[in-house]
């Protein structure tokens, strides 16, 4: 039984579809397959066709008709001095062929509107690409990162069994005490559990890249870009000094355009004294399907045009006027305190930035230590010269080394993806 199962886990892995993907690949598979960044694609479709929409209200539009009456065997009858007559209302069919065009203010700003409607689209488009870019770069870093850790704490865990082995078979030889091989089976007990821990979060990682990438869900992904490849440190301190061009941000370019259509909204509320201009020319062709032609007043075409002009609507026009006046000087408020915001977040993102790198390089220095440590404890303890204690010691400042190391390289990565999105740059 336990075979088949085997058999059958292995036969659901290999059926698995398998993703090797490098860093640049996962973001390209992400811009193609992840279901916000094609939502973001079919907005700026959908501007499009608006925009298609306002310029087509404005070109001529014509329509055609075709209508039956019959006065089911009707005559007309006059009655005279000589006697009576009576004409027939015969069945007939009409067909018309209308062409019609208006034009007014309000017609022309909304075609404009629409324009940057869809420029605020495809710029909220290039803001998601963005945001799934380094989206993507976080869980891609996090995973190496996790996986770096649980290593570590692997090769950590076979040192500790290799010890408390010895230490048991000191214990049989009684060389030792039984206190000692307790203390290290619950040292190497608490390393397991800490293992385990960390491998549940590292395949949490692995579902939430999954989701990113639009993957199928019972995809195995496999990373090929090594940590070291993508953590360049010195990238990272030179981006905190580039410089902060504020028309590159994609939250500034969203309220410029903002700002646009909210003085757009004030010259369309000042449209509303315009007139409308709208003319027709209609096309008629009346056929009686009788023996005898009846009356036909049907004048086969028309021509008219039409000039209206609002007089008066007790003053809600004008103020509609002030509304879109005050809503056009609540949109500048807003820009002006985003670009003071933006510059204060750019200062603190670099500051941030910079405290990361050095608790980086502070951590990655202290793990090296660490290390040697444990080896030079470890080492003494085979031979007698450390306790078990020191041991204990050393093993749970490694371990807690490990710790602050991959939360240093996580902040290094968050604090530079933060400066890379606010900057406009992947």
């Amino acid at each position: 039984m336990a075979l088949l199962c085997a058999c059958a886990c292995a036969a659901t892995l290999s059926a698995q579809p398998v993703l090797r993907l490098s860093l640049p690949q996962a973001q390209q598979y992400a811009l193609q397959h992840n279901y916000i960044m094609m939502n973001a694609s079919l907005e700026v479709q959908k501007a499009e066709a608006a925009r298609w929409e306002s310029l087509a209200s404005m070109l001529p539009q014509v329509t055609s008709q075709f209508d039956y009456n019959s006065m089911l065997g009707y005559e007309m009858k006059f009655n005279m001095a000589g006697g009576s007559m009576s004409i027939p209302m015969n069945p007939y069919g009409t067909f018309s062929l209308t062409a019609s065009i208006a034009f007014n203010a309000q017609m022309l700003v909304g075609r404009w509107m629409s324009n940057k409607a869809m420029r605020v689209s495809e710029i909220q488009r290039q803001q998601t690409e963005l945001s799934t870019l380094l989206n993507v770069k976080n869980a891609y870093v996090s995973i190496l990162a996790m996986e770096d850790v649980v290593g570590l704490l692997d090769s950590s865990l076979a040192n500790m069994e290799r010890l408390e082995q010895t230490t048991i078979e000191s214990v049989r030889a009684g060389a030792a005490e039984q206190i000692s091989a307790d203390r290290l089976s619950v040292q190497v007990a608490s390393l397991r559990n800490s293992i385990h821990a960390n491998r549940r979060q590292l395949n949490l990682l692995y579902n939430s890249l999954i989701l990113m990438l639009g993957a199928e869900p019972d995809s195995r992904i496999e990373l090929t870009t090594p940590l070291d490849s993508i953590l360049n440190v010195s990238h990272a301190a030179m981006l905190a000094s580039t410089g902060f061009d504020i028309e590159r941000n994609h939250d500034y370019r969203l309220l410029q355009e903002s700002e646009r259509l909210s003085h757009d909204q004030v010259k369309l509320a000042w449209c509303s004294y315009s007139p409308t201009v709208s003319a027709f020319f209609q096309y008629s062709e009346k056929t009686y399907f009788g023996k005898d032609e009846g009356m036909n007043m049907t004048p086969p075409r028309v021509f008219g045009f039409t000039v209206s002009l609002p007089l008066f609507q007790s003053g809600a026009r004008l103020a509609k006027v002030r509304q879109a006046k005050i809503a056009y000087q609540e949109n500048l408020n807003s820009k002006r305190q985003a670009e003071e915001g933006l510059m204060v977040s750019y200062r603190q993102l670099c500051f941030d930035l910079m405290s990361a790198i050095e608790t980086y390089q502070n951590q990655r220095s202290n793990i090296e230590v660490c290390k040697r440590v444990f080896d030079n404890t470890a080492e003494k303890y085979r031979y007698g010269r450390a306790s078990n204690v020191e041991v204990t010691n050393a093993s749970t400042d490694i371990i807690s080394a490990e710790s602050n190391y991959i939360q240093a390289v996580l902040s290094v990565v968050s604090a530079q993806l933060s400066l890379e999105k606010l900057l406009n740059r992947d």
